[in-house]
């Protein structure tokens, strides 16, 4: 009950405080390129079920035409105005709706495409038992997810087998620790690492996905003592410790 009221607490006070904000974005959005000014994406909500989370548009209409799902850094789709706001993660602010709706919260795991849920291990759809959140402690570790994707390669091999179950990993951590005042402390990280190239210290994880070849995502998990990375090919939990040597060469 504390956590929903906190929720609809803030949504109210920023989407009142922050409207006349919100009306120059929506013109600015307008004027750089044609279509809608919201975009709405199909997105995982609490127990799996679908809902519709809202976003400004950042991307030329029919993106989707015209590349992947999923977006690198220096994506031609990405439109002028569009670069600034996903800069500042301000294209992720229409989510206040989503969260006075109570399909999300405003700290919790993020939302995900069902497409990549289908591929979520049973240790892993952990993260469906909540409701999902605007921020969250891996949202701040992948503060430039862009960039990570833009290493080369596959878009979407890449995002599936490295970038998504670290996300998850961290996902889980948080639900098992989850607090009142541990939300607290994740939207100040948000804060700070809006203005900040690297993520604050101690949120990158100690472990780091190695696909095994063939496997499907989360095949070769992470764990942290509960069994995630069970449904892996051989049943067994096989973990990597990132090592401080590899840290610096990444």
């Amino acid at each position: 009950m504390l956590k929903r009221t906190f929720d609809v607490s803030v949504a109210v006070f920023f989407l009142i405080v922050f409207s006349p904000l919100f009306l120059l974005i929506a013109a600015l959005i307008k004027l750089d390129s044609r279509g809608p000014v919201f975009h709405r994406a199909s997105r995982a909500g609490r127990g799996g079920a679908p809902f519709t989370m809202y976003k400004f548009r950042t991307m030329v209409v029919d993106a989707a035409r015209f590349g992947p799902g999923l977006t690198r850094k220096g994506d031609p789709r990405v439109t002028r105005v569009g670069r600034w706001l996903r800069k500042f993660k301000i294209d992720e602010v229409p989510q206040l709706i989503n969260v006075l709706k109570g399909e999300m919260s405003m700290v919790g795991p993020r939302p995900e495409d069902p497409r990549y849920v289908a591929y979520y291990t049973p240790a892993q759809r952990q993260v469906l038992g909540v409701r999902p959140g605007m921020a969250s402690p891996a949202a701040v570790r992948y503060r430039h997810e862009e960039e990570v994707l833009a290493v080369g390669g596959d878009l979407e091999d890449v995002y599936l087998t490295a970038v998504l179950p670290n996300k998850l990993w961290m996902d889980v951590e948080y639900i098992m620790l989850r607090s009142f005042w541990g939300d607290i402390l994740v939207l100040l990280q948000v804060a700070i690492a809006l203005f900040s190239r690297s993520a604050p210290r101690g949120l990158h994880p100690p472990l780091v996905v190695r696909p095994a070849a063939g496997d499907g995502i989360g095949s070769e998990t992470i764990g942290i003592g509960n069994g995630f990375g069970a449904g892996s090919s051989n049943g067994t939990d096989r973990l990597v410790a990132r090592s401080s040597s590899e840290e610096r060469r990444r």
